[in-house]
C-alpha cells in the first residue's frame, strides 16, 4: 500500500473505499479487511487532511461515526455524544499521546488508567432514578438505535441500580460475545447454510440488531462497563469510577486487567503483560485503552471532532504468517452443507503449527480471490481458529485458475444444490456417507451423547468397513468388530464399548441434542426436556405446542415438529430404544444428589472447570444454573475475581462454595 496520498483524487478514492468498509463493518457485520488494514488506510486519510485542511470532505470517515440507523429500531438521542477512540499501534504513538496530554494540561506528572480494549460493540445505558430507561447503540455518535429489549436479555444488566446513584446517569459499556459461544454459533450457522460471522465483535453487534429478543437470549451476550457520560463528584479518578459503577450492580473489568501507570514504561509493561495473556482469555480483546486517570482533566482536555483527547487505544498488531495453499478440499457437513477448506503448507503461528483453515463458502473464496497455489497471509487473534486474510498477488503463478465449488458432492457424487437466499451449497442426498459420518460424530460429541474414544478417525473406519451407517448401529458393535480397526487393541476396544454402554443411560436433553434437529442447540434441547419430560410426549407435540414455549421461535418449532413426524427419524429412534438407549429427564436421574432442585450462580474464573463444564456438572445432578443472584439462589460457586455476584450473595447470606468444596460435593 502507498505510504502517502499525493492528490485530492487519491484522497476521494480512499475516502469512498473506507466508507464502503464502514458499511460492511457497522451495518452488514461482514468486514472484508482486518482492523489493522483499515486503520492503516485511515491513517493515510488523516495524514492528508492534516496537510490539506481546506480539502477535508464533510463525508470523510474522520468526520463522523459510521454506524447507520437500523430498520425496525427507534432512534433516540444520547445525553452526551458517544465518541470514538483514536487508534495507535506503536510505542512512539503512545508516547506522542502522553506528550500531548502533558502539554495541554501543563503538568509534569499525569497518571493514566490502562484497561482492556474489549472487541465488542459500544452501548449506552440510561438510568433515571435508578431504573433502566433505555439502552442505545453508538449509532452516529449523537443518535443510536434503541435496543432496550435486547439488552434486557443480558442478565448482568440490572433493571434497577443498587446503592447510592445519581438521579440521571448514562453508563457506557461494551457488549461482547465469549469465544465459546461465538464458535458454537458459527458452527450452527454454517450447518444451516448461513454466512458465518467474521468475528465475535460482529456476532455481538448482529445479535443486538435482531428484532426477536428470544433469539438474542440464545446468543448469551455479556457486557462490561467502563464509564459514564456526566461528572460524578463521588469519583475523582477513572479507577474510582469503575469501582463506583460496580457498586451499582454493573460488571466492570477485573482489577487484574487494569493498572494505574505513571509513565510510558509502565503503560507498555502493562500492554505486554496483557498481550501475553491474550490467548488465554475467554473473550476477544484487540489491545488496551489508556485514559487520563483524573476525571476532572477529561473536561479540560475535551475532544477534537469525534475523538476525545483524554484517551487513546493501543491496539495489538495481528499475529500473521505467510504460507502456501497446497489444495482446497471440500468437507460435507451433517446437513449436507459443503465447506471448502484450505490445505496449507505447515506454518508456525501464535505457538501452534497451522496446516488447515476453513474458507467457509464459495462467496468468501471469490471475494478474497483465493486459488490453489497462492501464497496467503493467515491471521490469528484472540480466537484459536486461523483465517486466511489476504493473498500476495505478486507471488501468484501465471497459470493459476479461479477455484469453483464442485457441481457434484465429493463423497456421494450427487448433483449439489443452492437454495435461494443461502450462500451454502448442499448435497441433497440424505443417504450421503459424508453426511452420515458428520451426524455420527455430532451424535457422539460431548454436548450430545458424550461417547468417549469415538472420534473422527474411528468413525471414518467404522463407516468405511460397513460396521456403522447410523447411530443405532453403534450399540450393536462388539469387541471382534472393533479389533478390525487400525490401531485398536483389546484395551482400546473395551474402553470404547464401555463408553458406548454408558451412553445408553443418557439425559433426555443430551439425546435430543444428538438427534441433530435443525436450529436446536443446547439451550433449546434443555427447554424441550424440561417442558415435555419424556420422549414420547415430545414426539407427539405439534408446532403450535412448541411455539408456545418461551424461548422457542416459529422456525425452530416447525423444524422440531417436522423432524419427529418424519418416518425415517421415528424408526431410528425406535431402533435406539430397542438397543437399550433410555433417555431420562434430568431430575429423575439425579434426584438423590445434593444438587437436586438447587439453584446455582457461577462467578469468577475457575481453575479446573470451564463455565460450560461446571454448568453441565450441576445440571446432570438435577441442579439449575441462573445468571443472577436472588433470594431463590441456593449456592454461589466462586472462582478467582468473583465480582458483584459474590458481594450480593454475602449480603443475602447465600452459601458460597469454593472450587474445592464444589468438587467434593460432586
Amino acid at each position: 500500500m502507498t505510504l502517502k496520498l499525493h492528490t485530492h483524487r487519491e484522497y476521494l478514492e480512499l475516502m469512498e473505499e473506507l466508507t464502503q468498509h464502514d458499511k460492511r463493518y457497522y451495518d452488514d457485520n461482514r468486514p472484508t479487511i482486518s482492523d489493522y488494514e483499515y486503520d492503516r488506510k485511515l491513517h493515510l486519510l488523516i495524514q492528508y487532511e492534516k496537510e490539506h485542511p481546506d480539502q477535508i470532505d464533510p463525508n470523510s470517515p474522520t468526520q463522523r461515526v459510521a454506524e447507520a440507523p437500523t430498520e425496525g429500531f427507534v432512534q433516540k438521542a444520547h445525553k452526551t455524544p458517544m465518541l470514538s477512540l483514536a487508534n495507535t499501534y506503536s510505542e512512539k504513538e503512545v508516547e506522542d499521546f502522553i506528550h500531548r496530554v502533558h502539554k495541554l494540561l501543563e503538568k509534569e506528572k499525569v497518571d493514566f488508567c490502562a484497561e482492556l480494549k474489549m472487541d465488542g460493540t459500544a452501548i449506552s445505558l440510561r438510568y433515571e432514578k435508578g431504573k433502566l430507561l433505555h439502552a442505545l447503540t453508538r449509532g452516529n455518535g449523537r443518535m443510536g438505535d434503541d435496543v432496550t429489549a435486547n439488552i434486557k436479555t443480558i442478565h448482568a444488566v440490572p433493571l434497577t441500580l443498587k446503592g447510592s446513584f445519581p438521579e440521571s446517569v448514562e453508563i457506557r459499556g461494551e457488549v461482547y460475545m465469549s469465544l465459546a459461544i461465538f464458535r458454537a454459533l458459527n458452527a450452527a450457522r454454517e450447518e444451516e447454510g448461513f454466512e458465518p460471522f467474521a468475528n465475535p465483535r460482529n456476532s455481538a453487534a448482529g445479535s443486538l440488531k435482531l428484532l426477536d429478543p428470544g433469539e438474542v437470549t440464545k446468543r448469551k451476550l455479556q457486557i462490561v462497563c467502563y464509564g459514564i457520560s456526566e461528572d460524578l463528584s463521588s469519583a475523582l479518578t477513572q479507577g474510582e469510577l469503575l469501582e463506583q459503577i460496580k457498586t451499582w450492580g454493573l460488571p466492570v473489568s477485573s482489577p487484574k486487567h487494569r493498572a494505574i501507570c505513571h509513565d510510558l514504561k509502565e503503560i507498555m509493561h502493562f500492554a505486554e503483560k496483557i498481550h501475553q495473556e491474550r490467548d488465554a482469555l475467554p473473550f476477544e480483546i484487540d489491545g488496551i485503552v489508556i485514559k487520563v486517570n483524573d476525571l476532572k482533566a477529561h473536561a479540560l482536555l475535551g475532544a477534537t471532532g469525534k475523538i476525545p483527547r483524554f484517551a487513546v487505544a493501543y491496539k495489538f498488531a495481528p499475529e500473521q504468517a505467510m504460507t502456501k495453499i497446497n489444495d482446497i478440499v471440500v468437507q460435507v457437513g451433517r446437513s449436507g452443507v459443503l465447506t471448502p477448506v484450505a490445505e496449507l503448507a505447515p506454518v508456525l503461528l501464535a505457538g501452534s503449527t497451522i496446516t488447515r483453515a476453513t474458507l467457509h463458502n464459495q462467496e468468501e473464496i471469490v471475494r478474497k480471490d483465493l486459488r490453489i497455489g497462492d501464497w496467503v497471509w493467515i491471521e490469528k487473534g484472540g480466537d484459536v481458529i486461523p483465517k486466511v486474510t489476504a493473498v500476495d498477488l505478486k507471488k501468484r503463478a501465471r497459470d493459476s485458475k479461479p477455484w469453483h465449488m464442485p457441481e457434484h458432492c465429493p463423497i456421494c457424487k450427487a448433483v449439489v444444490i443452492q437454495q435461494e437466499g443461502e450462500v451454502a451449497v448442499r448435497c441433497p442426498n440424505p443417504h450421503c456417507v459424508g453426511q452420515r459420518m458428520r451426524s455420527l460424530l455430532y451424535f457422539a460429541s460431548k454436548q450430545a451423547m458424550n461417547i468417549e474414544h469415538l472420534g473422527e478417525k474411528v468413525i471414518e473406519q467404522l463407516v468405511e468397513k460397513g460396521l456403522v451407517s447410523r447411530a443405532s448401529d453403534l450399540y450393536l458393535l462388539d469387541e471382534a468388530s472393533l479389533l478390525q480397526l487400525d490401531g485398536f487393541k483389546e484395551k482400546s476396544a473395551r474402553n470404547l464399548l464401555k463408553s458406548i454402554a454408558a451412553s445408553r443411560q443418557c439425559l433426555l436433553s443430551r439425546f435430543i441434542m444428538g438427534l441433530g434437529i435443525k436450529y436446536v442447540g443446547t439451550e433449546t434441547a434443555e427447554l424441550l426436556a424440561e417442558e415435555f419430560r419424556d420422549l414420547d410426549t415430545l414426539m407427539k407435540a405439534q408446532a403450535d405446542d412448541l411455539v408456545a414455549i418461551e424461548g422457542i421461535g416459529e422456525k425452530t418449532a416447525l423444524a422440531i415438529a417436522d423432524y419427529f413426524h418424519h418416518k425415517d427419524h421415528r424408526e431410528e429412534i425406535q431402533r435406539l430404544r430397542t438397543h437399550g438407549v433410555q433417555p431420562q429427564p434430568l431430575k429423575k436421574k439425579m434426584a438423590s444428589h445434593p444438587f437436586g432442585g438447587k439453584t446455582f450462580v457461577l462467578t469468577g474464573a475457575l481453575a479446573h472447570y470451564t463455565r460450560d463444564k461446571a454448568t453441565c456438572c450441576i445440571k446432570e445432578r438435577g441442579g439449575h444454573v441462573s445468571g443472577s443472584v436472588s433470594k431463590k439462589t441456593d449456592y454461589v460457586l466462586a472462582g478467582e475475581d468473583p465480582g458483584s455476584k459474590y458481594d450480593k450473595a454475602k449480603k443475602l447470606g447465600i452459601q458460597i462454595l469454593s472450587e474445592a468444596e464444589f468438587t467434593q460435593m460432586l
